[in-house]
Order: C-alpha cells, then sequence, then structure tokens
C-alpha cells in the first residue's frame, strides 16, 4: 500500500513539473489550489492505472520496435501513455489537457526525468 501511495505522489509530481515547463500541457481548473491538487492526484492515479494496464501491452506487441531502435521507441510509447491519460481525463471530467503528440513526448520524457528523481529520493517499501 506504502508503495502505491509513494508511486502516486511521484506520478504527481512529475506531471506537476511537466503542467509547470510546458505551456501546452494544462490543467485548465481555476478553483483553488486544494482543488487543483486533488486533480492533480487524480490525474497521477489515472496515469498510474495506464502505466501499469496499457503499457506492458503496448510494449508487448511493439517488441520489434524496440529491438530496431535499441529501446527509443519507449519515448513515443511513453508520449501515447500521455495521450491515452489525458484523452481518459476528458472523459472523467478531470481539466488536465495534452495538446499534440510532440508535446507529449517532450511531457513524457520530462515525467520520466522527473519520476526517476522522485522514486530514487523516496523510500522504496513494498
Amino acid at each position: 500500500m506504502t508503495n502505491f501511495v509513494v508511486k502516486t505522489l511521484a506520478n504527481a509530481a512529475a506531471l506537476a513539473v511537466a503542467i509547470w515547463l510546458i505551456a501546452d500541457i494544462t490543467l485548465n481548473d481555476g478553483s483553488s489550489m486544494g482543488h487543483r491538487a486533488l486533480t492533480l492526484i487524480l490525474v497521477a492515479l489515472v496515469f498510474g492505472l495506464v502505466n501499469s494496464i496499457v503499457k506492458p501491452v503496448v510494449k508487448l506487441f511493439s517488441l520489434p520496435l524496440f529491438i530496431l531502435t535499441l529501446g527509443l521507441f519507449t519515448l513515443v510509447v511513453n508520449a501515447l501513455m500521455l495521450l491515452l491519460t489525458s484523452w481518459l481525463a476528458g472523459k472523467l471530467d478531470l481539466s488536465f489537457h495534452v495538446e499534440g503528440f510532440w508535446t507529449a513526448v517532450v511531457g513524457g520524457l520530462i515525467i520520466s526525468i522527473v519520476s526517476w528523481a522522485v522514486n530514487m529520493v523516496l523510500p522504496d517499501k513494498n
């Protein structure tokens, strides 16, 4: 349970950095700071579910592309997972949006780096 909370907080921090750095990744909630934080946590939960359920299947089916590109196809998969999260957030009436594929590629790269750094700092408990 603690590991789930730590990963969700790491995802939320990574998404917050991506929203802060990239103008085309938005959290369009004009409400209070608490409501924005709750929306960010909910988007992080959706992002975590997408990464734990959909991403392994996509990686399995695109294994030849991973081998052919020596792993660089990971950037494309991360971008697609971010776009899927944006689409699901819209369906769930969460105010998170990613505008375009290349924005998602840069956002996926930032989220990967920040998530890695936050997971290095936070304790790893099972």
